[in-house]
């Protein structure tokens, strides 16, 4: 029984060691220098055994991106649950949604199609779980108003619109300063909640 153990934790070290060396590859070289042979050589592996984890460079970018959002959930959790009024959870998940977006740029590309030729991914539950945050966030600001699940999604997109673009527009061509651009954000998200609540 030990051993199998044993066996399955040096595959998941070695599946870690695979997606660790990727990224390492894509923030020193970018997405577009990305290969199975330098993951390969990165980890001292040949490359058959890289297949034996990932069907292709695909899979690779795939587990990536679910990877992506499960670290971008969690850090709009974890600013949710620093506040309890539904506007300050919006405002605190937004911005550690910019923050994520600038910290961890080139998961952020990906999971996107920022600035580089976006992989298909099918939706999953962890592409969907920081919206589903936004949203339960916006039926609570708005609680006691009736509304369709359209009236909630059109909020989260209006949101998601004014954030991702402001985030785009910073990454492609790094636009005004940081502390104008954190200015520009707080008023967006102020006005949304505004025309939300209001």
């Amino acid at each position: 029984m030990a051993s199998k153990e044993r066996i399955q934790r040096l595959k998941e070290e070695t599946k870690t060691s695979i997606l660790e060396a990727a990224y390492k590859i894509v923030k020193e070289e970018g997405w577009q220098a990305l290969s199975m042979r330098k993951i390969a050589d990165e980890i001292e592996y040949t490359a058959p055994i890289i297949y034996e984890y990932f069907s292709n460079k695909e899979a690779i970018l795939a587990e990536l991106n679910k990877k992506g959002y499960l670290y971008l959930a969690k850090e709009m959790e974890e600013a949710r649950n620093q506040h309890e009024h539904p506007a300050q959870q919006l405002e605190a998940m937004w911005m550690a949604y910019w923050n994520f977006a600038f910290k961890k740029k080139e998961l952020y590309q990906l999971m996107f199609g920022v600035s580089m030729n976006c992989c298909s991914v099918q939706k999953s539950p962890e592409a969907e779980a920081p919206a589903k945050l936004i949203t339960d966030a916006i039926r609570k600001l708005m609680d006691g108003k009736v509304l369709s699940e359209d009236d909630v999604c059109r909020r989260y997109y209006t949101f998601w619109s004014v954030v991702h673009g402001l985030v785009s527009i910073n990454l492609v061509n790094q636009g005004t300063s940081d502390e104008m651009n954190k200015q520009v954000l707080k008023d967006a998200i102020g006005g949304i909640i505004r025309a939300i609540s209001g």
